[in-house]
């Protein structure tokens, strides 16, 4: 039996792929089995997939049922003491298993273990930002408010998974985040401080499916409040307030950005929590509304490149 279970959720992914695939290939830890769902691709990631040799890999095709389906299909196949989830454009450092699988072993009471992220743009070139969630422990109350574990940053005891459950198959966003919850509600939490994970930005050009994300996160927060003692109803609020900043962003990370579909929506996190206007992400946020608008999303878009070379070229020379 393979100690680890990679599972890989893809859907079109192709130009990301191989270098997806390769990144988990180059793990210094090596016990591990490799269970790559294709949820209905119509590029040709299937056809790729099949010709590789590698024992450990495993595909399997199913028609298109979304990603939280696709990774309980991983989970049912998964042999592993510990599985491990991977987007299929997203990508690993060298010793990020080895390092996870570490820690699992050493602290029993942990549930999950996450890293820090790189964020890559679509050419795989480093952004310069790091997200470095530090939240560790007894972490339920910090991850109510706000998702700081990425799905593809993540390993999962899979005892622990067992007893919570999989993922809903009837959320359509921030699936992850409600499996975060109930596993954070039972089990301690542990983060290692190194970007192990790069994850990869996209301009979405999704359907504009924003009463669909606001019923899935109603869904969730209503869920996780259910039973929770009184003292902690306050959180309610809090989340309600991060989760419209959230949705607010994906209106202006689109192809076409609808500010004004944004600006309600922060308007809307306010009511719910008006201390957000003093938080970084808010600021963050208006400001990159602004720019926008009055520079045009392109413009936007280069000055952002320009002011993440710059942040880069600084930390490489700060390091040096």
């Amino acid at each position: 039996m393979p100690k680890v279970s990679v599972i890989i959720t893809t859907y079109n992914s192709m130009p990301y792929f191989p270098e997806t695939l390769t990144s988990v290939l180059r793990q210094s830890f090596t016990d591990f089995e490799i269970i790559i769902i294709d949820d209905g691709s119509t590029d040709q990631t299937t056809t790729w997939t099949s010709q590789i040799n590698d024992p450990r890999v495993k595909l399997i095709s199913q028609s298109n049922q979304g990603v939280s389906v696709a990774r309980n299909t991983g989970i049912s196949h998964a042999q592993g003491k510990y599985l491990a989830f991977l987007d299929g454009d997203d990508l690993w450092k060298t010793t990020k298993l080895e390092q996870q699988v570490r820690l699992l072993d050493d602290y029993s009471e942990i549930g999950l273990v996450h890293t820090w992220l790189a964020l890559i743009d679509e050419q795989s070139h480093l952004t310069g930002r790091v997200m470095q969630p530090v939240a560790e422990g007894e972490v339920w109350q910090q991850i109510i408010e706000n998702n700081m574990v990425a799905c593809s940053a993540a390993m999962v005891r899979r005892c622990c998974l067992e007893k919570v459950g999989g993922f809903d198959p009837d959320l359509l966003v921030a699936e992850d985040w409600d499996l975060w919850i109930r596993l954070a509600a039972s089990y301690p939490f542990a983060v290692i401080r190194k970007p192990l994970v790069e994850y990869r930005l996209h301009t979405q050009s999704k359907s504009k499916r924003y009463p669909a994300m606001v019923q899935n996160f109603h869904v969730i927060i209503e869920r996780a409040f259910e039973s929770v003692p009184y003292e902690l109803l306050h959180l309610r609020n809090r989340s309600y307030g991060r989760v419209n900043l959230c949705i607010a962003w994906k209106c202006i990370q689109r192809s076409d950005p609808e500010f004004e579909m944004a600006t309600n929506f922060c308007h809307q996190a306010l009511l719910h929590y008006p201390q957000l206007r003093f938080s970084r992400e808010y600021i963050r946020l208006i400001t990159a509304i602004k720019l926008m608008q009055w520079f045009g999303p392109q413009n936007y878009s280069w000055l952002l490149n320009r002011f993440n070379t710059l942040r880069r070229r600084l930390a490489t020379s700060s390091s040096s």
